[in-house]
């Protein structure tokens, strides 16, 4: 009899102590998040003909500027996934906010970019920037061989035999 009150108080005293674990507690990857948090009360702080200046007081110091004439301000920030410990994280999702500067130094358009496929994306907009005429080598090749007209090298065909 004592050796089943006791069964019985292990078992419940195992089922508590696991009661407390939950499906979450249990996953063994992680998350990490990275750069700057977009705060959309702040955004509104910062209206179309803002300075520079209240902009960097209210978002702060940008996560990086434009290379040239310093006319863009922009704040990253990305998500990773790591599914277990010793596997290297994978980006799960980027944002950018980036404020664009006129020439008189005010804000002229707010934007919002994202990690979409691969290719940088405009949430506001929902427009992806083309390629435009980008072409891969073999291409051009292609391209240059339509263009060809042997007629045009008939009058460069080097120095005459006789002369």
């Amino acid at each position: 009899m004592w050796k089943v009150s006791c069964s019985i108080a292990m078992l419940g005293a195992s089922s508590v102590a696991l009661s407390a674990c939950t499906a979450a507690s249990l996953a063994p990857g992680e998350t990490l998040t990275q750069g700057y948090v977009i705060d959309e009360q702040a955004i509104e702080l910062v209206p179309v003909g803002s300075s520079r200046e209240q902009v960097q007081l209210a978002l702060g110091t940008p996560s990086t500027t434009a290379t040239f004439d310093n006319e863009a301000y922009y704040y990253i920030s990305q998500t990773r996934r790591r599914d277990v410990a010793f596997m290297n994280p994978r980006i799960v999702d980027r944002r950018i906010l980036a404020v664009y500067f006129g020439e008189d130094g005010r804000v002229t358009q707010i934007a919002h970019y994202g990690l979409q496929d691969g290719k940088v994306f405009d949430f506001i907009s929902r427009t992806t920037p083309t390629a435009g005429k980008d072409q891969t080598f073999i291409g051009q090749v292609l391209t240059g061989a339509g263009r060809f007209n042997p007629s045009s090298l008939e009058g460069n065909r080097g120095p005459k035999a006789g002369i």
